[in-house]
């Protein structure tokens, strides 16, 4: 796979609580080297980022990482993040409900702002079995958003194995919608892995470094 497929894929991301200007203007600047898809970074930065990243996509977490705050979270940061510029947003599901069974909550909830933004809607695969992981990718379509995610990086640990079989089931459950891979990608062929699998977005830090590896 040509190394400029990849990188037209790869969301650059930044998520550490501890990133500085100056590690914004660095993902900013390798967006435009590289040609990657965009930047997904915490919402406190958008605003210096969209000084620093034109005509890329620049994609913002939301009730992350553990998707526990509810509608008013949810809400409240889409709304900043759509008066800030961003483009799109990856808010995390409300787990919980999910384990009460209550997918009604999920589907209000990622309905709601997904009217404002596109969302990429993070489910964490690595707390569920197969069937649960179908379930919710087909939740997410119902709900209207552009794409499933797989992870938020920070959630129970998933092989790489398992994490493409996870995208496989996505992609199978709601052939319509994106799917996006994110967490412990770091190399080409990490990439090339999940894009193989299905996966339409790579979420990763190690974009820069892949695509040094792809020269």
């Amino acid at each position: 796979m040509d190394k400029k497929q990849v990188a037209a894929a790869i969301d650059s991301t930044n998520l550490k609580a501890n990133a500085s200007e100056a590690d914004i203007i660095k993902l900013c600047a390798e967006v435009h080297v590289y040609g990657f898809r965009g930047i997904c970074i915490n919402l406190g930065r958008l605003q210096f980022a969209g000084g620093q990243l034109l005509g890329k996509k620049i994609a913002v977490v939301v009730d992350f990482p553990l998707g526990a705050g509810g509608i008013a979270a949810k809400m409240n940061q889409t709304i900043i993040a759509v008066s800030n510029g961003a483009d799109e947003i990856d808010p995390v599901i409300n787990l919980g409900a999910f384990r009460d069974k209550r997918p009604g909550v999920i589907k209000y909830e990622i309905s709601a702002i997904n009217k404002i933004l596109p969302a990429k809607v993070i489910i964490e695969t690595g707390y569920w079995n197969d069937r649960e992981i179908a379930e919710l990718a087909k939740l997410v379509a119902d709900s209207g958003a552009m794409a499933v995610k797989t992870s938020t990086g920070m959630g129970p640990p998933v092989s790489l194995d398992d994490k493409a079989r996870h995208v496989e089931i996505m992609k199978k459950a709601a052939p319509g919608l994106l799917v996006k891979a994110a967490g412990d990608i770091k190399t080409l062929t990490d990439a090339v892995k999940m894009i193989n699998a299905g996966a339409d977005i790579i979420g990763t830090s190690s974009g820069a470094a892949m695509m040094t590896e792809a020269n």
